[in-house]
């Protein structure tokens, strides 16, 4: 029976390939077209005209105000920290949850290291699929596709029976997938992530515990009512106060926290786009210690 989390996988990519349509994309991604299938390659096609792009954005604030920002801000901040470790030295990305992330085949960065991409085994079919297409089989890049349930399988195996070692200091990345996970399944990842190599680093994102016990909706009641309430997705959440303790519990020590403010003031305002931010949903930077 198909995962319900793995329908989430399109939207994301989706929303990167209309955004860069406009005149100041908030990230660019020449290659986000390319990942597409079906009803999201339409989606993004009919948004390819501004008056289109402007009720879509103005039907998802609807949905969670600062959401369109957010999920295009909490992209690029991935992509710049792990430019800056790629610099400074890293033997290895890990992306779990990959969707179709493709920051495999678009960052100059990576060209030489080694990428493994994780995801639900109907994700990885769907991608290998995509790939293909995209590349008529001669992909670039140095992507390794590592199928897995996060909430049942083992993600220490799965990575070294696909020739990941735990001696290599690596880069996580785990975007938009823990509010899909109970606590359990979160905290066995980071059950893995205690055992990474010092100075390895780590971008992960949260949906606000508030938001999932419905303290505080953050103005995204349909979002909550949808993905909470209905059907029962969101089910992990942190305090941004929580969440230093949190890694410290195992081995991590967070660098730095984004939301809302930060994301417009680093790449909405340079733009002069009037997209709002939200802190529902809020990034983490780490590092192993």
């Amino acid at each position: 029976m198909s995962n319900p989390a793995a329908r989430t996988a399109d939207g994301p990519m989706a929303i990167v390939a209309v955004d860069q349509f406009d005149e100041h994309p908030l990230i660019r991604d020449p290659l986000a077209h390319r990942f597409l299938t079906g009803g999201a390659r339409w989606f993004a096609a009919a948004n390819r005209l501004a008056p289109v792009r402007r009720w879509t954005i103005r039907s998802m604030e609807k949905r969670i105000p600062g959401l369109w920002a957010n999920m295009l801000c909490r992209k690029r901040y991935v992509d710049d920290r792990l430019a800056e470790s790629a610099e400074s030295g890293i033997d290895a990305v890990v992306v779990l949850g990959a969707g179709f992330d493709d920051r495999a085949y678009r960052l100059p960065a990576l060209e030489a290291t080694p990428v493994f991409e994780v995801d639900l085994p109907e994700n990885i079919d769907r991608k290998r699929a995509v790939l293909r297409r995209a590349y008529g089989g001669a992909v670039p890049g140095s992507a390794t596709l590592v199928p897995l349930d996060f909430a049942t399988g083992d993600l220490a195996g799965a990575l070294a029976a696909h020739g990941y070692r735990k001696r290599w200091r690596t880069f996580f990345v785990w975007e938009a997938v823990t509010q899909y996970l109970d606590e359990e399944a979160v905290r066995a990842t980071f059950d893995v992530l205690a055992e990474a190599t010092a100075g390895s680093r780590l971008v992960f994102t949260y949906v606000h515990r508030d938001l999932i016990d419905g303290t505080n909706l953050f103005g995204a009641e349909a979002a909550y009512n949808k993905w909470v309430v209905r059907e029962g997705l969101w089910r992990f959440g942190m305090r941004p106060e929580e969440v230093a303790g949190f890694l410290a519990g195992y081995g991590w020590r967070e660098v730095e926290q984004a939301g809302a403010r930060e994301f417009a003031a680093r790449y909405v305002a340079p733009t002069g786009r009037a997209l709002g931010t939200t802190d529902a949903e809020r990034s983490v930077y780490a590092e192993k210690v």
